[in-house]
């Protein structure tokens, strides 16, 4: 039975494992517009190499002086983001598929009384169809995998996609391994730039880097 792949970034060092260091380091990720930047450049790097595997058509582009045969994406692209950490990220994507089609879904932890674990709720969801194209499901974070799912499940109304790329900065094993779980193993490929082996009793990632949202927009009551 074919396994979904996994691309960690971490495995081969390159410009990712210094924006990383600066996500992680309490010092330097306390300026929240160094950190939204940080996450913007990982977007970007991962658009390139998603780009990489996608299909192309042959074009012939009009030049002041000739005709040149080029390469274009022949994918129909649409990028998902799972609000609200997830738009840095988003927009470092957006900057290179600027062509793509967006979408967004609003998928938040709802603690449950006595601190007995909490449910992810989705309330909101805005998007193209997807039918048949190359879907793009970015969100920083990748703990316990349910809101990516869940995300992924409410973006099905919309249609049947060609391809999904999941997308993270930080994923925990259990939510890549959520993810090989619940997406069709067939079309789905993980990208991220780290995979940290534990998650606590609060499904935050160990060592991960604290609560993203908050370090890129400010704390929430």
């Amino acid at each position: 039975m074919k396994e979904i792949e996994v691309i960690n970034f971490a495995e081969t060092p390159s410009l990712v494992s210094r924006y990383m260091l600066e996500l992680r380091d309490t010092t330097i990720q306390s300026d929240p517009m160094r950190f939204r930047k940080n996450l913007e450049r990982i977007g970007q790097i991962m658009a390139y190499e998603i780009s990489r595997r996608l299909e192309y058509k042959k074009v012939e582009t009009q030049t002041p002086l000739g005709v040149a045969e080029s390469d274009d994406i022949r994918d129909r692209i649409v990028l998902a983001t799972i609000l609200r950490a997830g738009l840095p990220f988003h927009h470092g994507f957006l900057s290179y598929f600027d062509h793509a089609e967006n979408a967004f879904v609003s998928a938040y932890r709802k603690y449950r009384e006595k601190g007995e674990g909490f449910d992810v709720l989705v309330e909101y969801l805005a998007s193209p169809s997807i039918e048949g194209k190359t879907l793009i499901l970015v969100d920083p974070m990748l703990a316990t995998g349910a809101s990516m799912e869940l995300g992924y499940r409410a973006m099905l109304t919309k249609g049947t996609p060609r391809h999904i790329h999941v997308a993270s900065v930080i994923a925990s094993r259990a939510g890549v391994n959520y993810v090989k779980e619940h997406f069709p193993a067939e079309k789905t490929t993980i990208w991220t730039a780290a995979i940290d082996e534990e998650i606590n009793s609060h499904s935050y990632i160990v060592p991960g880097l604290g609560d993203a949202g908050d370090l890129a927009y400010g704390e929430k009551e």
